[in-house]
């Protein structure tokens, strides 16, 4: 079918307008380059429409109804009402022009790309063949350069019986117009723990079932044990070490079986919300045509500025530097600045680094992670010194109160004397953590670090206490 199509010939195709796509494929049309933006389902990706907006809008309401809570401890009395609609209003309303990229698109097209709305593969080195919505083809070759964004869709794993039933990934619960009275969460990352959270706090009864030990496996195991312990006191049941086996819906409800590998379980609840991971797209992207070899494990080889092969980049979730909005915006500024360095002269950005990346999971307590855990501070040979400390010793954590649960961690490669990660747990536990961050990318030593003046009463008080107790 590719090769009935006469190819245009344009300077860039971006294939994916994600958040980083949408970025680069702006950026170098605003420069004067003829670039063509590829996108099969809407202009910004997953973050605006079925991520971190809606799903930030609903945590926040549910932070809001957990402090009117803690009225009580600290200020007087109160009575609480939960109204889903109002949150799903605004998600609908503010956050998503009801799920339309109209802005976005028009956005991209007033600096003089152009849009094509299809799914695009590589049929060459400096080739993309789009399936257009219309029906259509349309190959375009690039002079310059072709940009890889395909982003993540969610995992949803193979059980009996699953298929078919009305079962929610995150882009169906954003979309929700109710809290439904009971829901099974399959999963323990931090999807799985934010909506979770926000549910329950909407008066979703709310079990939890994980496939492995503890929640948040890739963090440290005192936030898995902190953020266990908030769940169950608000309410919600957490099963741990559990095979999901078979799934049946009926009459408006879900019977899920489990089993532990010593006896089966079953569950029965409104909802399934199915949050175990997202899964790559980058498979439908057609590397071999473009003569890039990959074993479809993982993220492929990569150059500094990102480059598959020259002139072929790779940015955002299928990267493998971590699936985050930031990471794409990161990278496709890079990209960008490659682009325009090569072809207009330009100053170039620099090259990737990753050994700061921040993350956040927006729990209540908040959860901001950047760089090595202490396992693998360890697992890298690193001499190892870890140092923690209580938020709620801390004198702004104990004028806090109600809601203050967390603590500081952070991991000092001693040798170097400058710290390769940490952890910060708390209210506002992702703003504090910008501090933590900026030490750990530019490696700023240990003792500037304890000789420098914090803000008191502020929760960053925590960091300079949990340095003293690095051993």
């Amino acid at each position: 079918m590719a090769s009935k199509n006469k190819p245009e010939t344009v300077d860039v195709v971006v294939l994916g307008m994600g958040p980083g796509g949408e970025s680069v494929a702006g950026e170098l049309a605003a420069a004067g380059l003829s670039v063509v933006g590829v996108e099969a389902r809407l202009v910004g990706g997953e973050c605006p429409y079925y991520g971190c907006i809606p799903s930030k809008m609903m945590i926040r309401a549910g932070n809001v109804m957990a402090e009117a809570l803690r009225i009580p401890d600290l200020a007087g009395t109160v009575e609480v009402a939960p109204d889903f609609t109002q949150v799903a209003r605004r998600i609908r309303t503010e956050g998503t022009d009801n799920w339309d990229d109209t802005v976005a698109a028009e956005r991209f097209t007033a600096k003089g790309g152009v849009l094509v709305r299809g799914t695009g593969r590589l049929t060459g080195p400096r080739e993309v063949t789009v399936s257009t919505h219309d029906g259509g083809h349309r190959t375009f070759r690039a002079r310059l350069a072709i940009v890889l964004n395909p982003g993540t869709n969610p995992a949803v794993p193979e059980v009996p019986g699953l298929a078919g039933t009305p079962f929610w990934t995150n882009r169906e619960a954003v979309q929700a117009a109710d809290a439904p009275a009971s829901m099974v969460v399959w999963g323990g990352g931090p999807i799985a723990v934010e909506l979770a959270q926000a549910f329950t706090r909407f008066g979703t009864k709310v079990t939890m079932v994980l496939r492995g030990s503890r929640l948040l496996t890739r963090e440290e195991p005192e936030t898995s044990e902190l953020l266990a312990s908030v769940l169950r006191n608000e309410g919600v049941k957490i099963l741990t070490n559990k095979a999901l086996t078979s799934v049946t819906h009926a009459q408006g409800r879900f019977q899920l079986s489990f089993s532990d590998g010593i006896s089966p379980s079953s569950l029965r609840a409104e909802q399934l919300l199915v949050a175990t991971g997202r899964a790559q797209a980058l498979a439908e992207v057609g590397l071999s045509a473009a003569e890039i070899s990959w074993d479809l494990k993982g993220a492929p080889a990569l150059d500094q500025y990102l480059q598959l092969a020259n002139g072929l980049y790779l940015i955002g979730d299928a990267a493998g530097a971590g699936a985050f909005t930031h990471m794409s915006m990161y990278q496709g500024n890079i990209v960008a600045g490659h682009i325009l360095a090569r072809h207009l002269e330009q100053a170039d950005r620099g090259t990737a680094d990753n050994h700061a990346v921040p993350r956040v999971t927006f729990t209540d307590p908040e959860i901001g992670v950047v760089g090595l855990t202490e396992s693998q501070a360890r697992d890298a040979g690193l001499s190892v010194r870890v140092g923690l400390t209580k938020v709620s010793e801390s004198a702004r954590g104990w004028i806090h109160g109600a809601g203050n649960d967390g603590f500081i961690k952070v991991i000092e490669d001693a040798d170097a004397g400058v710290l390769v990660g940490a952890t910060s747990v708390g209210p506002m536990g992702g703003e504090v953590l910008s501090m933590l961050t900026l030490a750990v990318h530019a490696r700023i030593p240990v003792s500037t670090l304890e000789s420098m003046i914090y803000a008191y009463p502020t929760f960053h008080r925590a960091i300079p206490e949990a340095l003293k107790n690095l051993h």
